[in-house]
């Protein structure tokens, strides 16, 4: 029986969703970052699926969303995105600790994956951590500082934008040793799996698969790393990429 258990790791709500019968039992493991806006909750019928397949899967909540929201105006969570974001890279290396320690990873085989900010989070910690085993990043995108420069533009453009020019400088330099897109050498041959939909009006299409026709020629066997593209598709993860990505993992971890 797949069931659910609310924790909180260093004070960070998380979902775990595993077979209960093997909650005390070593398990390759996923953990799944949300999107902007979303919660832990939203990802269960994807952590469902992976659960079945064998794996224990763990939900967090970012800051600022489920049960970590706060009473601050949606500007204020808005120009937080990327503070949430390299928030939630540190935040990866804790839970990952905590279930280590306790001795509930398997041989090392630890995943991660995630939706919109949840996966540009992913590209961030591929990035920062070699031990992470498999990643899928969907409809994220692994130029951070591009798709942040071009988040302040519009907010610029709006005449909306609560910060300096010195503390938008210094965010941008902070962003460049989260991006992907710069040192795509760190992906180090492990697997990876992006999708993204083609009219995506959030996340721009491009960056991922920009990314994806560069990374790729730095794989040895191609087979590691893919890319799937909808046509017709926005910003909403459809069934098939939910599928696709636990075939993925069932594949690669």
């Amino acid at each position: 029986m797949i069931g659910i258990e609310k924790q909180a790791i260093d004070e960070i709500p998380c979902l775990v969703v595993g077979d209960v019968s093997k909650k005390n039992d070593a398990l390759p493991t996923v953990l799944y970052f949300h999107g902007f806006t979303s919660a832990k909750e939203h990802n269960l019928p994807l952590a469902y699926l992976l659960a079945e397949k064998g794996y224990r899967v763990i939900l967090p909540d970012s800051e600022y969303h489920g049960e970590r929201a706060q009473e601050v105006s949606s500007i204020k969570v808005q120009v937080s995105l990327w503070d949430i974001v390299m928030k939630n890279v540190k935040e990866l290396n804790t839970i990952k600790e905590d279930f280590e320690k306790r001795g509930l990873i398997l041989n090392g085989r630890f995943g991660i994956a995630g939706t919109s900010m949840g996966g540009i989070t992913t590209s961030a910690a591929l990035a920062c951590y070699s031990w992470i085993h498999t990643a899928a990043i969907l409809m994220g995108s692994p130029k951070i500082t591009t798709y942040a420069k071009t988040l302040v533009d519009s907010f610029r453009k709006m005449g909306d934008l609560p910060v300096t020019d010195e503390m938008i400088t210094y965010l941008f330099e902070q962003l460049e040793q989260y991006d992907l897109s710069k040192q795509p050498e760190k992906l180090n041959q492990r697997a990876l799996l992006l999708w993204h939909g083609e009219n995506d009006p959030v996340v721009p299409f491009d960056h991922s698969y920009t990314f994806y026709e560069e990374a790729k020629k730095l794989y040895k066997n191609p087979e590691d790393i893919k890319f799937l593209k909808e046509s017709n598709r926005g910003h909403k993860v459809s069934r098939y990429a939910i599928l696709e990505t636990v075939k993925w993992f069932e594949k690669h971890l």
